[in-house]
């Protein structure tokens, strides 16, 4: 349900249902250029199921529209865009600009704006969007929000305590899973508050399996205050192996992303018929990370743990059963 921060060459399990390439769900022409293609393609990378095959049509359809949205401003936010500047120059960002994510971004919320106010945006993937926005009536403060993590982004690359961290995930994570509540008509507020607390965790655990990745790009999401408490230095993180310090440090983590999830456990529940099975595998697939972390004895540097495809049907059927 996160917005998910995972990256593009992660070779994880392809998802059942997940798209196939350059198609939408229902196996016709995705809407768009082949940049927009290749941003959709990218839901087959993801620690959950985007938009699997069982949902009904409009609804993965939807789904899709809201992953292209999502995506698009997470690459933007992490110079990801692909090579040619296609997607600057649907928002009408050209030369030297391309380059700058803070003035992409700024594009991008613009475009937005065109999407609720004029139905006519200048991206295709806004374009997709519109439809749905206007189905469900949306607001714009969740896609807003996400278009504020990712500024945060580019001017916050350390956080001193856990709850600043909390309070970015609120921005980066959580929107996600409020959309997906809202596109469903199953949005109440214990729901939300059960959403919010999976879509954290899915969002601590890919900051675990990405801990050497973002280093690269100067960002650490490992609160300063447990790295002291764990003794770890930021040189630490940059080593070619997980010393005993950070794999406890990560240990650490983990656990409070396995919390979460159970935390937001009921919401399964909750529901029924194929919403429960979908959102079952956004919480099946969280735990399913969260072991593959834990199977490596938290030796995370070298590379993010990939959890199995059967792993993933295990946690999912135990999601299923409630178990915890």
């Amino acid at each position: 349900m996160t917005e998910a921060r995972n990256t593009p060459t992660r070779s994880t399990p392809r998802p059942a249902g997940a798209p196939a390439t350059g198609t939408t769900p229902g196996g016709t022409p995705a809407h768009g250029t082949p940049a927009a293609l290749a941003t959709l393609d990218k839901a087959a990378h993801e620690n959950f199921p985007v938009a699997p095959f069982f949902l009904p049509r409009a609804w993965r359809d939807d789904l899709m529209a809201l992953y292209g949205f999502a995506r698009l401003v997470d690459d933007i936010g992490d110079g990801d865009l692909a090579p040619g500047g296609a997607d600057a120059r649907h928002l009408g960002v050209t030369g030297d600009a391309a380059d700058d994510r803070l003035l992409l971004l700024d594009a991008f919320e613009d475009d937005l704006r065109r999407a609720f106010t004029t139905g006519d945006p200048g991206h295709p993937l806004l374009r997709r969007l519109v439809p749905t926005l206007r189905r469900h009536r949306l607001d714009p403060e969740p896609f807003l929000a996400l278009i504020a993590a990712n500024r945060q982004d580019q001017l916050v690359t350390r956080y001193a305590t856990y709850d600043e961290l909390l309070a970015y995930c609120e921005f980066s994570a959580n929107p996600v899973g409020r959309l997906v509540l809202a596109v469903t008509g199953t949005s109440t507020p214990e729901r939300v508050r059960r959403s919010d607390a999976v879509c954290t965790a899915l969002q601590i655990v890919e900051h675990l399996q990405d801990i050497s990745e973002d280093l690269a790009r100067d960002r650490i999401y490992l609160p300063a205050e447990d790295m002291r408490r764990f003794h770890v230095q930021e040189s630490d993180l940059a080593a070619r192996t997980t010393g005993a310090s950070v794999r406890a440090l990560v240990a650490f983590e983990t656990q409070r992303a396995r919390h979460l999830l159970d935390e937001g456990l009921p919401l399964v529940g909750s529901v029924h018929g194929r919403l429960r099975l979908l959102l079952a595998g956004f919480v099946g697939g969280g735990r399913a990370a969260v072991h593959a972390i834990t199977a490596v004895s938290y030796d995370v540097l070298p590379g993010p743990p990939e959890p199995t495809k059967v792993r993933l049907l295990r946690e999912v059927g135990a999601t299923l059963r409630g178990e915890g």
